[in-house]
């Protein structure tokens, strides 16, 4: 259904919102005043600055990253555990049976589609980088002990360095973050689908803002939206190149650095390009699905031909671990792991809350028809699921080869670290060369997602904005994932996840508030059945 009235609703003024009334549609172009403007327009003074003044930007990375995760991380973590705690909580009340899209919507997609979907987008780079590297990381610093290490350590201590570091990696990539992606998801889904607002950041925020949503505090959502999206896509699409230019070092001696990244960032970009113009069901969905199956064919070679009874042990330990390890991992005060607190979950929640918006309405996109119930269920738990079972499955192989005795893991780069981990296995060619076919389609269905999502909100909440738009936002996605390897490599990539994450840790809890006033709401009676009884045209 849709809110296009031919009677203004002094409660709802969504006729004065009404996506294109205030768009300018010029050169192919459908501009929402003043979000895509203003936003285009910071990014291409970004783009410049950063190459005029590659030296200022190094040095102004530098600084930012350390500067906001020591000073804020508190923040971070007590927003990750808010998150948490505000999905169990609606779950666990009568406000988990509302129908996103009202009572008779249907799903759009299967459950295989829909997971794919979501995982790929979510995900996807990510794990591929640090599903070997951070487990065996942080097995290294506690058996270390001291600050870099979670919770200080098991210092000397194999077994307990081993639960401890696969206890850490899960917390990074289980239930926060994919809370930190379900309270976006479920606020931009509902507020569109049951009670017909534009499908942007804005929105959310309608049951506390009111009709100034529509004015200039809706525009800074939406801009910081923005920001936030293309610089946490950055982030990932950096890390992806990074891995990619080094895995085909590792296999074909093809020159490592900064040249090869840039290309082939440039040439991803441009296969994301070709799947941002086919649309959503025949390009994104399509790639999701092929590089699910692909992973699963990897995942399943390495369960198989690695250590797979102690992996099959692991799976139960980790999850163990984890459980055991939660709280005080989550602890926001009073920890003395500086170095793995600010280091890397402070960074990581920052990641995940400037992926928010894009992961968000990507999911929102593509979930009508499930309950809330269902909705938050399915993205918390399988998601989770899969990942302890990734990290367990890579992460769990590289240890034992490490334990075992092999220093080469533990001593090579981040971005090689799966690779030299594959290396020790049969068919390393292949299964290293499917290692970085997966990177680069990852890079291409993050791309192509993310793209859309910026579209739509530089849109005005359009979901069917014109093609030439779309191609500007996924081109500049690969601009300033350039942009930031100039200036500063992976250290900037990390800095602009921060600046761009920290607005977002407030925002998001305010979006708590609105949401669950906004399915109370709902719950006492429909918020369009409301407008129909007062005898406006729905």
């Amino acid at each position: 259904m849709s809110t296009q009235q031919t009677t203004e609703i002094p409660e709802v003024s969504v006729t004065d919102y009404e996506v294109g009334q205030d768009n300018i549609q010029r050169f192919g172009l459908d501009i929402h005043n003043p979000v895509f403007p203003i936003s285009a327009s910071v990014i291409i003074a970004f783009v410049a600055f950063t190459l005029l003044f590659p030296t200022v930007a190094d040095d102004f990375f530098g600084w930012l990253r350390p500067a906001i995760t020591s000073t804020f991380d508190w923040l971070f973590l007590l927003a990750g555990d808010v998150f948490v705690l505000f999905c169990v909580a609606v779950v666990a009340s009568p406000l988990g049976k509302v129908k996103l899209g009202g009572n008779d919507a249907q799903p759009e997609f299967g459950y295989f589609g829909w997971f794919a979907m979501l995982f790929a987008a979510g995900m996807g780079i990510g794990l591929m980088f640090y599903g070997v590297s951070e487990p065996v990381t942080h097995f290294s610093s506690s058996m270390a002990g001291g600050a870099d290490a979670p919770l200080m350590g098991a210092a000397g201590d194999t077994e307990a360095a081993r639960r401890l570091g696969m206890a850490a990696t899960i917390y990074h990539w289980a239930l926060h973050p994919w809370a930190i992606y379900a309270v976006v998801a479920l606020a931009l889904a509902f507020f569109s689908y049951n009670w017909g607002l534009p499908l942007t950041m804005r929105s959310v925020f309608y049951p506390l803002l009111g009709d100034r949503a529509w004015g200039w505090p809706g525009h800074i959502v939406d801009i910081l939206a923005v920001f936030a999206t293309l610089f946490g896509l950055a982030t990932s699409l950096g890390f992806g190149a990074e891995q990619a230019t080094s895995g085909l070092n590792y296999l074909f001696g093809v020159p490592d650095g900064i040249v090869s990244n840039i290309v082939l960032i440039c040439l991803i970009t441009a296969v994301a390009l070709t799947s941002v113009v086919a649309g959503l069901d025949a390009g994104v969905r399509r790639l999701s699905e092929i590089n699910m199956v692909l992973a699963l064919l990897l995942l399943l070679f390495v369960f198989f031909v690695g250590p797979t009874s102690e992996l099959l042990q692991g799976f139960v330990g980790n999850t163990v671990a984890y459980a055991k390890e939660f709280i005080p991992l989550s602890n926001p005060f009073g920890r003395a792991d500086d170095g793995y607190r600010t280091g890397w979950t402070t960074f990581y929640w920052a990641w995940w809350m400037s992926w928010s918006p894009f992961v968000g309405m990507f999911i929102a996109r593509v979930s009508r028809g499930r309950t809330v119930r269902e909705f938050i269920t399915c993205v918390l738990i399988i998601p989770s699921v899969v990942s302890i079972i990734w990290m367990t499955v890579f992460g769990g192989t590289a240890l034992t080869e490490t334990i075992g005795g092999f220093s080469g893991i533990v001593d090579a780069s981040l971005e090689t670290k799966l690779f030299v981990m594959l290396d020790q296995l049969p068919l390393q060619t292949i299964t290293s060369f499917i290692g970085i076919v997966l990177v680069i389609v990852f890079f291409v269905t993050s791309s192509d997602s993310g793209s859309l999502v910026i579209d739509t909100i530089t849109a005005g909440g359009k979901i069917d904005a014109p093609v030439p738009q779309r191609v500007f936002w996924a081109t500049f996605e690969g601009l300033v994932a350039i942009t930031l390897l100039l200036g500063g490599g992976l250290a900037a990539l990390q800095a602009a996840a921060v600046a761009t994450g920290f607005p977002f840790a407030i925002l998001l809890l305010f979006l708590c508030w609105s949401t669950w006033k906004g399915l109370a709401d709902e719950r006492k009676q429909p918020f369009l059945e409301k407008m129909k009884a007062k005898g406006y045209k729905v």
